[in-house]
């Protein structure tokens, strides 16, 4: 089953944090062009350690990073490393759009991708999905992974997008537990989805 990207979570508080499982040096050793290690407002000197020694390929900010955190990362690791920056999305309101637009335009010229994903404390895996017609009322400058609940059941909505993502982030929907995945569950997925 061919992935394009593969997640390693460093964020300890997470059930998937990658670090209980394997070394980064198992990391560096698997061979795929999309190693991504998700980070939540964790230390640059760390996020470019791990990088570095885990041969990443992206890294998704999925915390509070600001511009400024943003632009100290990128002069800290690789060029080629790419930045997927995660914008999490709540209740489908006016604050909600006008916050969603503000971090869109303050992190355009900085990042490669945005991720969208469900507004929540746990910063992600929640398994519920936000209400994606509010993607439709943006301007999104960037490709966009979307995330967030991603299921059978909801896969066919994407439709209803006017600017389909870039990629689809799917975690918890398809796992027989945190971190162990459903292969069976994701090949049907991918059937069904394309």
């Amino acid at each position: 089953m061919k992935t394009d990207f593969l997640g390693f979570i460093f964020y300890e508080k997470s059930p998937r944090y990658v670090l209980n499982h394997l070394n980064l040096e198992d990391i560096l050793k698997i061979n795929h062009p999309g190693k991504t290690g998700v980070f939540v407002n964790e230390e640059i000197d760390i996020i470019t350690d791990i990088a570095k020694k885990a041969g990443l390929n992206f890294i998704q900010l999925h915390g509070d990073e600001n511009e400024d955190f943003v632009i100290k990362l990128k002069q800290n690791i690789r060029s080629e490393i790419k930045i997927i920056k995660v914008i999490r999305i709540g209740d489908n309101n006016q604050e909600t759009e006008e916050k969603t637009e503000k971090a869109l335009n303050s992190h355009v010229l900085i990042v490669d991708y945005f991720l969208f994903d469900t507004d929540s404390k746990a910063f992600g895996g929640t398994g519920k999905q936000f209400n994606w017609t509010i993607l439709n009322t943006l301007k999104i400058p960037l490709p966009y992974f979307l995330s967030g609940g991603i299921s059978e059941e909801n896969i066919e909505n994407i439709s209803l997008l006017e600017k389909k993502p870039f990629a689809i982030d799917i975690n918890s929907k398809f796992e027989l537990e945190p971190g162990i995945k459903d292969l069976e569950k994701i090949r049907k997925f991918i059937s069904k989805a394309f």
